[in-house]
């Protein structure tokens, strides 16, 4: 099988690419990423000389790039992470957004659709659905109600490829995410942000009152559920992915903070996010019953091990810091 992943050299897809070629050894994976400043060629540094994983640069939105990567490397289905994925940045720049979440999965469709792809997989996120409040969760018959520049932006790439299954019969499913959290994850995100702070002494910032919630699943329980879907998903189909772990900010900071031995006075707060959503929250029983997906890290155990990697990787980390803006999802 031959399968183009996008957005590969970033956080879930570098992750997603060391699993699937551990898994199968058959798998011949192209990668396919612009390289903004998320995309780090050091997190797939180890697959070097791997004939089973081709990387091309180029943006999504390339349709003769493209179309030429379909064709040269015969390709059986899509995987897409790639996306401008930082709410505060969608909130500055909300044109980035579209045109890479928008624009690029266009431009992906009509090649999935021109070249008779076998399956099609978009990678989304729960922040489609908007905010909950203290109680409930989203499934995925839940209106799609995105409150930032970003998640109107993967809600819209969403639809449309929903409209390909629709008009075209093309073999796609989405699956929409919680937090995700593990190796290789951009220090502007709250957990790693969170760490490397802590490590440097520096003060850990937490939006409003730290009282938001979020769902925190570690990236390589995702990359299963992913593979999952991929292999058995069913078509036109959408699929939540979460751990059922829901922890507030404050209740992230004070466990970083514990482990890295860190006085109470490094936590600050700052002013809220605007269109700070609430809490994220979703059911993920049509994965579990359907496709018999569960995850396999607790939170201690994928929060220890995150927190692990990012004291014995300063060398991956710390040369990113001087592009890396926080985000307190």
């Amino acid at each position: 099988m031959n399968v183009l992943v996008t957005g590969g050299a970033g956080f879930i897809g570098s992750n997603f690419i060391h699993y699937m070629l551990a898994k199968y050894p058959l798998m011949n994976i192209v990668n396919l990423d612009v390289l903004t400043y998320a995309g780090n060629p050091q997190n797939l540094s180890t697959l070097e000389g791997n004939s089973r994983h081709k990387f091309v640069h180029g943006s999504i939105t390339n349709s003769e790039l493209v179309s030429h990567v379909m064709d040269s490397y015969q390709i059986d289905a899509i995987v897409n992470f790639a996306a401008e994925s930082h709410v505060d940045r969608s909130i500055v720049n909300p044109k980035a957004f579209f045109e890479t979440n928008v624009q690029g999965t266009l431009a992906l469709l009509e090649a999935a659709k021109e070249k008779q792809v076998r399956r099609f997989i978009q990678v989304s996120t729960d922040e489609v659905y908007g905010s909950l409040g203290d109680e409930g969760y989203f499934t995925e018959e839940s209106k799609i109600t995105p409150n930032s520049p970003y998640a109107a932006s993967k809600a819209s790439s969403d639809l449309l490829v929903s409209s390909y299954y629709k008009v075209f019969g093309l073999d796609v499913s989405i699956t929409r995410c919680s937090n995700n959290y593990g190796p290789y994850q951009y220090p502007e995100k709250l957990v790693p942000l969170l760490i490397t702070n802590g490590i440097d002494e520096k003060n850990l910032p937490i939006y409003g009152n730290g009282k938001n919630t979020r769902d925190w699943i570690h990236v390589k329980d995702h990359c299963a559920a992913i593979d999952l879907v991929l292999q058995k998903g069913g078509k036109g189909e959408t699929y939540n992915i979460g751990s059922r772990t829901e922890k507030t900010n404050n209740e992230i900071v004070y466990y970083i903070m514990k482990k890295l031995n860190l006085p109470d006075n490094q936590l600050i707060y700052v002013a809220d996010r605007p269109g700070h959503d609430y809490r994220y929250a979703v059911d993920p029983q049509k994965l579990e019953k359907e496709l018999g997906w569960r995850p396999e890290y607790s939170f201690e155990e994928g929060m220890k091990e995150t927190i692990e990697w990012y004291l014995t990787n300063e060398s991956w980390w710390r040369p990113l810091l001087d592009n890396s803006h926080r985000e307190l999802r």
